[in-house]
């Protein structure tokens, strides 16, 4: 008896040792985090993601947008809302992010809301990973489950930000390479590349593609979008990257690749005779198949490299370390 009792003390001591010697931080997540310490957490992020998408459907496509920046450097850790200090370059200066990623005032009234009742307990990381599953279910594209128990960082990388983002510029093989690094696939890529169905553009993004006469662009297309960004000037003007249906969440972004309409030159290489365009045809003809990938790549996105257990900290203010 005594033998028996040591043995399943030994066998405890491996399985211990076992789990917190993992090489995943993903073990440490669970839908439940949360279910004790601030039961509340996730309807809370809800309402406040409802109520700001239903005062502007663009917010959606700004939510989804953001957790992807922010998964893509240092991993899920809410880098990105860091602003400026003493000891923090923010990652916001960046080409990729500056006057272009917003929504930092929703995700800073989801904090504030659940603070009011779980001081110090709920992260941004975890608000940005519930706020981008709320944004796309609040204009009707499809609800994962999002796992809970990301810590904040305490730093940004301006480094990182500028050298891991996708560019609107880059060709199929850097943009494979890119999300390769972070375990993604190509047809994860594809994807989430679909969450360009939503949202907005901005001229200095796409300018040089509609004015190139180049073979990848119809020029139809080329010459309605030339209205609202002009040759010279008007940089800053905004155009929907899905022309047709541009606040729902729908399958209309990879027909419009076939059609060669997609609006950044990293939209249409997707389907431009490479490795990509069966994705691209496959999520044409099948919204449901499209849907259910994207909230499938939105799961192993949300779980790149995080800070669980006693990494990092769970800050008070988004835009600011402890």
């Amino acid at each position: 008896m005594r033998n028996s009792n040591k043995n399943a003390a030994v066998l405890l001591l491996i399985l211990l040792f076992l789990s917190s010697s993992t090489s995943t931080c993903n073990a440490h997540l669970s839908s439940q985090f949360y279910d004790h310490t601030c039961p509340n957490a996730v309807s809370t992020i809800r309402s406040v993601i409802r109520t700001a998408v239903s005062r502007e459907r663009r917010m959606a496509a700004s939510l989804v947008r953001l957790h992807f920046h922010d998964c893509f450097v240092q991993g899920c850790d809410a880098s990105i809302l860091l602003k400026d200090a003493p000891s923090i370059t923010s990652e916001i200066n960046a080409s990729q992010n500056n006057n272009s990623v917003r929504g930092f005032e929703v995700i800073d009234s989801a904090k504030a809301e659940v603070e009011k009742t779980c001081p110090g307990v709920v992260s941004c990381a975890d608000i940005l990973a519930v706020a981008a599953r709320d944004a796309s279910v609040a204009v009707g594209g499809p609800s994962w489950c999002v796992k809970l128990g990301r810590r904040d960082s305490t730093t940004a990388s301006l480094t990182l930000a500028q050298t891991e983002l996708p560019l609107a510029t880059d060709d199929l093989q850097t943009l494979l390479s890119n999300f390769a690094r972070k375990g993604l696939t190509a047809e994860d890529m594809v994807a989430l590349s679909g969450a360009h169905t939503l949202g907005q553009a901005q001229c200095i993004t796409f300018k040089d593609r509609i004015y190139n006469d180049g073979s990848d662009i119809d020029a139809g297309f080329a010459s309605t979008r030339q209205r609202r960004c002009p040759a010279t000037g008007g940089d800053q003007n905004l155009a929907a990257l899905d022309l047709v249906t541009p606040n729902s969440f729908d399958n209309n972004y990879f027909k419009n690749l076939i059609q060669k309409k997609g609006l950044l030159a990293s939209d249409q290489i997707l389907f431009s005779g490479g490795s990509t365009d069966s994705v691209v045809s496959k999520y044409s003809r099948s919204p449901a198949t499209f849907k259910s990938d994207f909230a499938s790549a939105m799961i192993k996105m949300s779980e790149i490299d995080l800070l669980t257990g006693s990494a990092g900290q769970i800050r008070r203010i988004c835009s600011a370390v402890n």
